[in-house]
């Protein structure tokens, strides 16, 4: 078995992945704000951890996958206002279609999946530990993080001061003391969602709720942290500024006590632009999803090293569709081969151990269609398919083979065979025409006739 190897953002090269306990590895990644629907940056992010999981549950007997819900934030508060809905029917509404969603992109759920409301005492918790030791302060009713009480700042995202201070686009507040200092904890008024706290009632800072959550349920450190590559400044990095000063310690100065690898996916564009909804080029995975298989969606979603931008358009749907249609022909080919139990081959494995190589791996996946039909083969697309998230479906229903309920297409086929025996092409081309009119197109192959759905 090949050893995994990832890119850690924190050091900036790639690792071969050594767990801090190889018999329970640890991963967290930054789940949605739950008050409209996923885009396809959303998307991204949870099929290429949910492969994560997959590829490292093929190397280790125990992996807890946690993914939380954000169910506490200023834009669930202004959508709240904007509709006139409560927040806890926004943000229920938007976490059931975020899991619906998901999972029809073939990502299995997370193992654990903590939402930010249900976890305010532990936040609470961490700030007073923050507070107690040196690294917070409670000024004006807000509880703010002081940057400079952490040397260790900056480490993932590799930006100076300056920087640092432009990049979050920090509110200059007459109560920080320091202009890069960020909110833990902040006063809620009348109509806003509130908490009791040891500072008022109020709510906490989006950056401390994944602190806590990880903490709670993960313990520190832990082995994997991501999400996307639009996260790493400020919120990871606050993460970890947060994480490792609550720890106190040699924590102080190391920006690894909190998680041990990070890993970050790319930017999706959308026919070579940013996504943006003043552009008109605003893709949700919901709306794809109707229109679009969830397979040749995820498909597109991997058809690029997840480290790398992906550039989102209808040709790269239809190219997926393209290919997973050969390999669902393939296995319809293989009906009446029983699949051996198979391991999956190397060449795919070391593929997705090379830093989650999809590219590689589907190539790989390509490669095996070569190969004679053997119920070791059928066992080894039918792995590869388990690991990448693909293949899960039935594959006469997915190429749409004689799925017609009106019309008795085996007796059709029956008499165009008869027909072309008989060199009576006229009628053949007649079955064919008549076929096509209800929808579906004839296919020949070594077992005969089919039928699918165009």
């Amino acid at each position: 078995m090949p050893q995994l190897s990832l890119f850690n953002s924190l050091t900036r090269e790639k690792e071969v992945f050594e767990p801090l306990d190889r018999d329970h590895v640890k991963l967290y990644a930054c789940g949605p704000t739950v008050y409209n629907y996923a885009h396809i940056g959303n998307a991204r992010m949870a099929v290429v951890f949910d492969l994560l999981s997959r590829v490292l549950k093929t190397q280790f007997p125990h992996v807890t996958y946690v993914s939380n819900i954000t169910d506490v934030d200023d834009k669930i508060i202004a959508a709240s206002k904007e509709t006139g809905e409560p927040i806890d029917v926004i943000t229920k509404r938007y976490t059931q279609i975020y899991n619906d969603d998901m999972a029809a992109l073939g990502c299995d759920a997370p193992d654990i999946q903590p939402k930010a409301t249900t976890h305010i005492g532990e936040m609470i918790a961490l700030i007073e530990r923050l507070i107690e030791k040196g690294h917070a302060y409670e000024s004006e009713g807000h509880v703010l993080f002081n940057v400079p009480s952490f040397p260790a700042y900056g480490t993932l995202s590799g930006r100076s001061r300056d920087e640092q201070i432009a990049g979050a686009r920090v509110e200059v507040a007459s109560y920080k003391k320091d202009p890069a200092d960020f909110v833990l904890w902040k006063p809620s008024r009348d109509d806003e969602p509130g908490w009791d706290s040891p500072w008022g009632v109020g709510r906490p800072g989006w950056h401390i709720e994944c602190s806590a959550m990880a903490e709670k349920h993960l313990g520190l450190p832990f082995d994997i942290h991501g999400g996307g590559a639009d996260l790493k400044f400020p919120h990871h990095e606050n993460e970890i500024a947060q994480s490792c000063c609550g720890a106190g310690g040699d924590a102080l100065d190391d920006a690894s006590a909190f998680a041990k690898l990070w890993v970050h996916n790319g930017f999706v564009t959308v026919e070579g632009e940013k996504m943006s909804k003043s552009l008109g080029n605003f893709v949700t995975a919901h709306d794809l999803l109707k229109v679009h298989s969830g397979e040749a969606l995820r498909l597109a979603l991997l058809s690029a090293q997840y480290r790398q931008p992906l550039d989102w358009s209808e040709d790269k749907i239809a190219q997926s569709k393209k290919q997973l249609d050969r390999f669902y022909q393939r296995l319809v080919e293989m009906g009446n081969i029983e699949a051996e139990n198979a391991n999956i081959p190397d060449h795919v494995m070391n593929a997705l151990c090379d830093d989650l190589n999809t590219p590689l791996a589907v190539s790989a996946l390509n490669a095996l269609l070569k190969e004679k039909d053997t119920p070791q083969l059928k066992g080894q697309l039918m792995a590869v398919g388990s690991v990448l998230g693909l293949l899960q479906q039935d594959p006469k229903q997915w190429l749409g083979y004689n799925l017609g309920d009106a019309i008795d297409f085996d007796a059709l086929l029956n008499e165009r065979a008869q027909a072309k025996a008989d060199k009576d092409f006229a009628r053949s081309d007649e079955i064919r025409d008549e076929i096509a009119a209800q929808g579906y197109e004839i296919l020949d192959g070594r077992d005969g006739a089919k039928v699918r759905k165009i």
